[in-house]
């Protein structure tokens, strides 16, 4: 944790180390504007130091983080990368040509960033990849090509009707618990094999899982409410302060609730993703809505990614959909890393899938996934589609904007493909 002063004086001193690297790793051009002060109306923020090498009528731009920012942060240069890019092409279209954009990250944090650079299109630009030491300065480059080593596996699937029977009598006491005017709008979702949770528009407010008991053998259910540190076992003496609770809570979460109700606003993501994991046949008509998974655990390099939505076209293709309920920066490339991994499964063998317990009796097509990107059209970021254009075409995706009351119904206002790049 730095304090404010110590994190302006650290970035401060990377820009200079950054000018200093340049000039001598790239001796034939000239470096210019090398700079990192806040710009809102382009995104562009303090984190990241940005410039230009420059060679007469052609430049390089370049983008630059340093070792003391989070890695959350350095994997997120790619994003700001290219819409410095952008920026430079539009504002120096007259005087310069901008063959493509440097990217450096500190000394062994670049992994995520190299296996994004890999799936840009070579056509629009060229992309180079520096990792940098800033105690000697030393830039060293990054090969591009090979972007397939991503150790990728996949979590087998349980079967969810198994899960639902187990704890049948668990499941039927807790809805029992819940109004009866209100039991239809509960989500009864299989977590695992031994875990049920009840969710309200994707805000889970009970569970119930089955485990061996305390000093014995036996298998029982334990039933839970609350989240976190909060979470309670279920017994007779809290029942009517469950009851309580579960009365409040559907009071104020649901469609035209309340906007200012903490309730109402949890985990917009989660609703939207309950929403659409219902309709998603209204949203996306190719679709097998009999094969949707949704938060599907698939592991690369110990990120533990859960892809929001994982389905299958009626031509047997596998769809990603990535959800966002609010504006996000870095929707296009979060969604880029978790069609990676599909697709690095799918180079595995498409059996691995049924192997797992997924698409069982689908044949699927040995063609690269589709990616689906949804989100409210008001809280697409601006940035989103810029980021979008430079993806490989082997990427094929498609950014569908809903009508910003999708909580009261799902309605498509506009799709954009990769393809046609028209809005439709």
């Amino acid at each position: 944790q730095r304090t404010p002063t110590t994190r302006t004086a650290s970035r401060a001193k990377y820009l200079h180390v950054l000018e200093r690297s340049l000039a001598r790793h790239f001796p034939d051009f000239n470096v210019e504007g090398v700079r990192n002060a806040m710009d809102l109306e382009h995104s562009f923020g303090p984190a990241y130091a940005r410039g230009s090498l420059v060679r007469g009528s052609k430049a390089w731009a370049v983008i630059g983080v340093g070792e003391g920012e989070a890695q959350p942060t350095i994997d997120g240069v790619l994003t700001l990368g290219l819409l410095w890019l952008s920026h430079c092409r539009e504002n120096e279209a007259v005087r310069r040509h901008y063959e493509g954009l440097k990217v450096i990250v500190p000394s062994g944090t670049g992994a995520v960033t190299r296996v994004r650079m890999a799936w840009l299109n070579p056509a629009l630009a060229h992309w180079e990849l520096y990792e940098m030491d800033e105690r000697d300065e030393e830039l060293v480059a990054l090969d591009l090509g090979d972007h397939g080593n991503v150790d990728v596996h996949l979590v087998h699937a349980f079967n969810p009707k198994t899960t639902l029977a187990r704890s049948r009598a668990s499941i039927d006491k807790v809805l029992g618990l819940v109004p009866e005017a209100d039991r239809n709008r509960v989500e009864v979702r299989p977590r695992s094999a031994v875990e049920t949770a009840f969710l309200l528009h994707g805000l889970e407010f009970a569970r119930v899982v089955n485990a061996v008991a305390k000093d014995s053998f036996v298998r029982t259910d334990e039933i839970t409410f609350g989240a976190g540190a909060n979470e309670t076992p279920l017994t007779e003496e809290n029942e009517a302060l469950f009851t309580e609770l579960v009365g409040r809570l559907f009071e104020e979460r649901k469609a035209g609730g309340n906007r200012q109700n903490p309730l109402y606003r949890l985990q917009p993501e989660r609703w939207l993703e309950s929403a659409l994991r219902q309709e998603l046949l209204d949203i996306e008509p190719g679709i097998q809505a009999d094969f949707v998974y949704t938060q599907v655990p698939a592991f690369a390099a110990g990120d533990r990614g859960m892809l929001d939505l994982l389905s299958v076209d009626r031509a047997g293709r596998l769809v990603v959909l990535e959800l966002k309920a609010d504006e996000d920066l870095h929707l296009p490339l979060q969604g880029l890393d978790y069609w990676l991994r599909v697709r690095k499964l799918q180079r595995e063998g498409l059996a691995v899938f049924s192997k797992h317990g997924y698409f069982r009796g689908v044949p699927l097509a040995d063609v690269p996934p589709l990616l689906h990107f949804v989100a409210p059209a008001l809280r697409i970021h601006p940035s989103n589609q810029e980021v979008l254009r430079y993806f490989s075409p082997e990427v094929e995706w498609t950014l569908i904007a809903l009508d910003e009351h999708w909580r009261q119904r799902r309605r498509v206002v506009f799709r954009k493909r990769s393809s046609d790049g028209q809005v439709s």
